[in-house]
């Protein structure tokens, strides 16, 4: 890939981070399609993130950017315009300069997420999910998935105040029930999604008791990094159907491409993601997968 002074730039931030994986499924379907236009990993203190982001949107060279953890609640109070779904989960992890010169801000999250569960032939509707964790991608994945229908969704985050205000929401936009819990006891659920940091780091406990798991409970874990995760491996020694995060990236891709302007690609991705699905599923969870395209 050549760089010069033409190439569209296009930033993922977060903190830490050395576990985002949008820069290298970006960069290959850049570099596959000979697009000129390249995305930068780049590391924004949480104090730093709105002047960062007005700096770099002063280029006309700057694509558009991706949010990771921390940023996606801040990231949406700073945008001038959210869309519906990110501002129902008070979250975006992608942002644009609109002609206008406003920043807009979406949210992928949540659709990503179910998409990769159809693929995997995990079932959501009418079951009751533990969501584990209440920031941004937490937010997202819960109003997706109460959106589409589930029984119950339970929320559990050490900060109790921020899983009671997700809770809220999700009771008050989606009329279900929603409930914030004081622990993190699995018991009774049919899906539990670890969204949570849990597992960035390798001293980090499990997020959950995988022995209090139901024999016919699915797991996720969205983590970027460390996958297959000490959760997933557990569960997956367990018997029990295991998805890690990568498919929920790659199923948002297109509609990230969509959104920064590249249609073609994005038609291009969903026709065939394959590459993208060798390059970044472990080997010993990409046996069993389906290999469907996206939707």
């Amino acid at each position: 890939m050549q760089i010069t002074g033409r190439t569209r730039v296009f930033y993922c931030m977060a903190d830490p981070i050395d576990q985002v994986r949008a820069p290298e499924v970006f960069n290959e379907v850049f570099a596959r399609h000979e697009v000129d236009a390249v995305m930068v990993p780049m590391r924004v203190h949480a104090p730093h993130l709105e002047a960062t982001l007005q700096m770099l949107f002063e280029s006309p060279t700057v694509g558009g950017v991706s949010l990771s953890i921390p940023h996606k609640t801040a990231g949406a109070a700073i945008v001038d315009r959210c869309s519906p779904a990110a501002s129902v989960a008070d979250a975006v992890n992608a942002i644009r300069r609109n002609p206008a010169g406003g920043l807009e801000g979406e949210l992928f999250d949540g659709e990503g997420f179910r998409r990769s569960l159809d693929r995997a032939e995990i079932a959501y509707v009418n079951r009751r999910v533990l969501v584990l964790g209440a920031g941004g991608a937490a937010s997202a994945l819960a109003t997706a998935l109460a959106a589409a229908s589930v029984a119950e969704i339970a929320v559990y985050d050490p900060n109790r105040a921020k899983a009671e205000q997700l809770a809220k929401v999700l009771r008050s936009e989606f009329g279900i029930r929603a409930e914030c819990l004081a622990d993190n006891d699995p018991r009774g659920f049919d899906l539990i999604v670890n969204a949570s940091p849990l597992g960035l780091k390798d001293t980090d406990p499990l997020p959950v008791d995988v022995s209090a798991i139901e024999q016919h409970a699915a797991v996720c874990d969205i983590l970027m990094k460390n996958q297959p995760t000490p959760f997933l491996r557990a569960a997956l020694a367990r018997g029990l159907a295991a998805e890690p995060g990568f498919d929920m990236l790659i199923q948002q891709t297109p509609l990230y491409l969509d959104f920064f302007g590249y249609p073609e690609l994005a038609a291009s991705v969903r026709s065939d993601d394959s590459y993208l699905r060798n390059m970044l599923i472990p080997s010993e969870m990409s046996s069993a997968r389906p290999l469907t395209t996206c939707q």
